[in-house]
């Protein structure tokens, strides 16, 4: 079985505000969570989980992630994946693989021992979950589906640090390093000269996992 790694751009207060929000939104939210919604029913229904996804988002924006049924993490993730996504830009695929996280971390460990910051390893963002503003929700129960994110202020130190060691990565591995670092590049050439806007230090790079 293949998991996918997809990724959207937004600004993390917008989904913030949702978190708890009840009815009390703006027009841009209210959007968002209908659209959230709109997916949840069409493609989670869940109607055989114990907590279906249309639930576990009702959940989060009633502001509580506390149930205790099996797989509730699993729900809950689910849940924050289509509350992002729904407020940012259009969500695109990165890579897909039977074995992502044995990719990432291989991939981890040569750049790491080519001299790349902790910071910057794809794992550090791929599986370091959401901001750390959001509130905490229970994983899932075996890993996917999960959420990481890079600020839009990083991916140009990442992109750069790939570029420099890209030929000290195993060939075999630099199909993925090429196809992280493009993304990162286009990431920041296209929202870099916006970095004075107020927004800009909110703006962050998504990445759904499974």
């Amino acid at each position: 079985m293949s998991t996918s790694i997809e990724h959207s751009t937004g600004d993390w207060a917008e989904v913030l505000a949702l978190f708890g929000a009840g009815d009390d939104l703006t027009d841009f939210q209210r959007a968002c969570l209908d659209e959230a919604r709109s997916k949840a029913r069409d493609h989670h229904p869940g109607r055989d989980v114990p907590l279906p996804v249309p639930d576990a988002l009702e959940h989060l924006v009633a502001g509580r992630a506390d149930s205790t049924v099996p797989y509730a993490g699993n729900s809950y993730q689910r849940a924050l994946h289509l509350l992002v996504s729904s407020c940012g830009s259009d969500v695109l695929t990165l890579a897909t693989h039977s074995s992502p996280e044995s990719v990432y971390r291989a991939l981890d460990g040569q750049l790491a021992a080519a001299g790349v910051p902790a910071e910057l390893l794809p794992c550090a963002y791929l599986y370091g979950d959401p901001p750390k503003e959001f509130p905490v929700l229970p994983h899932s129960t075996d890993s996917y589906p999960a959420l990481g994110h890079l600020p839009i202020s990083r991916t140009k130190p990442a992109a750069d640090a790939y570029r420099a060691v890209l030929d000290r990565v195993d060939p075999g591995l630099r199909p993925e390093l090429e196809r992280l670092t493009e993304l990162l590049e286009i990431e920041h050439s296209s929202w870099g000269r916006q970095r004075d806007e107020e927004w800009y230090p909110r703006l962050t790079v998504f990445f759904y996992l499974g």
